[in-house]
C-alpha cells in the first residue's frame, strides 16, 4: 500500500486535489471513479512522511486472526451480510491494528470491492490461502461454506501450532535456564574458592583444575564468547535466505534425531490438509500447488510442490515427485495415488492430516515426558559435577587444618 497525490474534478466540476491510500495508480484510479472524481493528474508520493515504517505495519498474532475467521463465519451464517459482520468485528475488536485493516476493508466495501479482492490488500494479516479461497467462494456462490471451512482450517492449524510450540519451547526454556546457572557458577561461584584454594596450596583432584580452567577462561574472554556468538548470527540472517543454504538447513532439521520426526508430522499435516481445503474449494491444482508452497514453511516439501506442479502440467500424477522421498513416508504419496485414482483426493488429503494431526498430539506428549527427567538428569550431574568438584578439595583442607 502506498499513497498516491492526485488533481482532478468532482461531480460538481470543482477542482479538488488531495492523496488516496492504494496498493497502485490503477487501485487508486479506481476508488476516485467510485468517489465520483475524474482525475487529471496521479502520482504516487514518495518521501519519509509517506512512507511505513516497518514496526508499525499492520500484522496480527495468528491466534487473532483464527477468531476473527470463527466469528465472521459465524456471523455469515447467520444472514448478516459480509458488510455489516465487517462493521460489527471492527467495532468489537480489542486490537488496534485490526480496527484500522477492517475499517480499510469496510470503505473497499461500500465502494463495491469484493471481500476477497479488499483481504487481499493486506497480506501481512490476510494470507493468500484466506484470500484466494474466498475468491474461489465468491465466484461459485458458496461464501458461507468457505468461510466455514477456512474457520476449520484455520483452527486446525492454530491446535496443532500450539502442540509442537509446547513441545519445543518448554525442553529449551529448561536448557536455557541450566546453562544460564552452570555459566553463573562458573563465572561467578567458583573464581570465590579459586583464590582460596590457591592460598592452601593444596594438591588438587583433576576435575577441579578443569572446573578453575574453564572459570578462568569464561571470566578472561567474555567478550569473546559474546563476539563470537553475535558473528554467528550476523553470518546466519545474512545466508539464511539463500535458496541452497535454507534446503540444507531445513533438511538437517527434519533429520534432527528428536525433533525432527515431530517436525516432519507437523509439516506434512499442514501440507495435506491446505491442499484437501483448497482442492475441496474448487481451487485449480496448479494454484493450489503454488498456495500450499508458500504456507507449508519448509524448503524441502516447497521442492516437492514444485516438481508436483510441473508434474499435473506435464499430465502426469500429482504424487509422482512424492513417491520414494526421503521427507516423505510411503503412506502419504500411497493415499495421494489411491486419491486421485478414485477421485477423492481431497478426502484422502483430509484423513492424512487428520493422521498426521494426532501423530503430531502423541508425539509432543511422548517428547514433554521423555525430555523432561532426561533434562532434571543432566542438570543434577552437571551442577552436581561443579559442587562436588568444589567440595572435594575443601574436605580435604580442612581434614589438613584439623
Amino acid at each position: 500500500m502506498g499513497y498516491y497525490g492526485y488533481e482532478g474534478r468532482d461531480r460538481k466540476g470543482l477542482v479538488i486535489a488531495g492523496h488516496i491510500k492504494a496498493t497502485s495508480i490503477t487501485d487508486a484510479k479506481q476508488k476516485l471513479t467510485v468517489k465520483g472524481i475524474s482525475t487529471k493528474k496521479i502520482e504516487e508520493k514518495t518521501g519519509i512522511l509517506y512512507t511505513e515504517i516497518p514496526l508499525l505495519e499492520k500484522s496480527i498474532p495468528f491466534k487473532e486472526l483464527v477468531i476473527f475467521i470463527r466469528q465472521f463465519s459465524t456471523l455469515i451464517k447467520a444472514g448478516i451480510t459480509i458488510l455489516d459482520a465487517t462493521s460489527i468485528l471492527k467495532d468489537q475488536s480489542t486490537s488496534k491494528k485490526m480496527k484500522i485493516v477492517l475499517g480499510e476493508i469496510l470503505d473497499d466495501l461500500r465502494e463495491g470491492y469484493p471481500f476477497s479482492e479488499a483481504a487481499a490488500k493486506h497480506p501481512k494479516v490476510f494470507p493468500t490461502l484466506f484470500s484466494n479461497m474466498l475468491r474461489a467462494g465468491e465466484a461459485g456462490g458458496q461464501f458461507d461454506e468457505i468461510l466455514d471451512r477456512l474457520a476449520l482450517y484455520y483452527e486446525k492449524s492454530h491446535t496443532t501450532r500450539q502442540k509442537v510450540r509446547s513441545a519445543m519451547t518448554y525442553p529449551l526454556v529448561l536448557l536455557a535456564i541450566s546453562i544460564l546457572v552452570i555459566v553463573f557458577m562458573i563465572g561467578f561461584i567458583v573464581p570465590r574458592f579459586a583464590g582460596m584454594f590457591s592460598s592452601f596450596g593444596a594438591e588438587l583432584p583433576w576435575s577441579t583444575q578443569l572446573l578453575l580452567s574453564l572459570s578462568s577462561v569464561v571470566t578472561t574472554y567474555w567478550w569473546m564468547f559474546i563476539l563470537v556468538i553475535t558473528i554467528l548470527i550476523f553470518l546466519y540472517q545474512m545466508v539464511k535466505n539463500k535458496s541452497t543454504v535454507r534446503y540444507k538447513i531445513d533438511s538437517f532439521i527434519l533429520k534432527i534425531p528428536v525433533f525432527g520426526p515431530l517436525m516432519k508430522k507437523a509439516i506434512l499435516a499442514r501440507m495435506t490438509r491446505t491442499l484437501s481445503t483448497l482442492y475441496e474449494s474448487s481451487v485449480p491444482v496448479t494454484q493450489a500447488l503454488e498456495i500450499v508452497e508458500k504456507v507449508v514453511g519448509n524448503s524441502v516439501i516447497e521442492k516437492l510442490l514444485r516438481e508436483a506442479s510441473v508434474s499435473v502440467q506435464e499430465g502426469n500424477s500429482i504424487a509422482k515427485p512424492f513417491v520414494g522421498h526421503w521427507a516423505v513416508p510411503p503412506f502419504v504419496s500411497q493415499m495421494m495415488i489411491l486419491g486421485e485414482k478414485s477421485g477423492t483426493l481431497d478426502f484422502m488429503l483430509d484423513k492424512v492430516a487428520d493422521f498426521y494431526e494426532q501423530e503430531v498430539d502423541q508425539s509432543a506428549e511422548q517428547l514433554k515426558t521423555l525430555l523432561e527427567p532426561m533434562l532434571i538428569l543432566f542438570i543434577a550431574v552437571v551442577i552436581g559435577g561443579v559442587v562436588a568438584s568444589i567440595m572435594i578439595p575443601m574436605f580435604s583442607i580442612f581434614s589438613e587444618i584439623q
